[in-house]
């Protein structure tokens, strides 16, 4: 699934190519929205929340996609028609450009004035332009309305704090030296980590590649993600990896016993 910054970068992409011009494409390629039609309206703009994707256009209209899995958007220019692909679920475009969005786990229209029907459930956003103390304390709060959780399913519920995935999870708790299973009420300095997990984010949403250890070289961009069986970066002991979160939502999770050790009882 991909984490927040990539979803960051993609508005991005989307605002430059769609936004202050009128759409002249608009093709929804799902059942329910398959009569829409938004030619002729200009776009706002393109921003994200969290995981989530919103495209504002004139008349109060939101377009609100997930990517999901597998979702992806790519933009190209605008010659000839979109590409007759299975895997394309909305295609919005204007004199310049076409925005072809693929795989798509979510499509809908909101009103924009409604979109906390879609948004609203979410946490602090890591990389809302408004992030600082209250927002952080925010987030801190909400983590520790359930202490007895295990950190690195918190970490993943976007109503605790919006746009961490599976390699951040992994990653930010390496680094600060806690073990998945520890339960939030027994994370030392909860703020730091919240705040380091805003600042991984922040420090690759301008990059391509989710960048922990300071390396860009293939195959060492990560401190433990991805590197179970192979030794600790840090101290060489063998990486790790389980299942873990509820049944219907198991992730899988990288540690290092030795930098993050496991709370009584804890270990998987």
């Amino acid at each position: 699934m991909p984490e927040g910054d990539v979803v960051w970068q993609t508005a991005r992409r989307l605002h430059e190519a769609l936004a202050g011009r009128p759409l002249t494409r608009s093709d929804f390629r799902v059942p329910r929205l398959a009569t829409a039609d938004l030619r002729g309206r200009t776009v706002l703009e393109a921003v994200a929340r969290g995981k989530h994707l919103l495209v504002r256009v004139d008349g109060g209209v939101t377009v609100h996609t997930h990517l999901m899995m597998e979702g992806v958007w790519r933009v190209r220019r605008a010659a000839g028609p979109p590409p007759r692909d299975h895997r394309i679920r909305l295609v919005l475009g204007n004199a310049e450009w076409l925005a072809l969005g693929y795989s798509l786990g979510v499509v809908e229209l909101l009103r924009t004035a409604e979109e906390h029907r879609a948004v609203g459930h979410l946490g602090p956003d890591l990389l809302d332009a408004a992030w600082g103390p209250g927002p952080a304390a925010e987030a801190v709060r909400r983590l520790e309305e359930r202490p007895a959780r295990p950190i690195g399913e918190a970490l993943l519920d976007q109503t605790r704090l919006a746009g961490v995935g599976n390699v951040y999870k992994a990653e930010v708790l390496f680094l600060r030296g806690v073990h998945p299973w520890t339960p939030v009420g027994d994370v030392p300095d909860l703020p730091g980590l919240v705040e380091l997990a805003h600042r991984l984010l922040d420090a690759n949403k301008d990059r391509y590649g989710h960048i922990t250890t300071g390396d860009r070289r293939p195959g060492r961009e990560h401190w433990v993600y991805g590197r179970a069986g192979r030794p600790c970066r840090r101290c060489g002991t063998r990486v790790e990896r389980a299942d873990q979160g509820p049944d219907a939502a198991e992730r899988v999770t990288f540690w290092c016993p030795r930098c993050q050790p496991a709370p009584a009882g804890g270990t998987p």
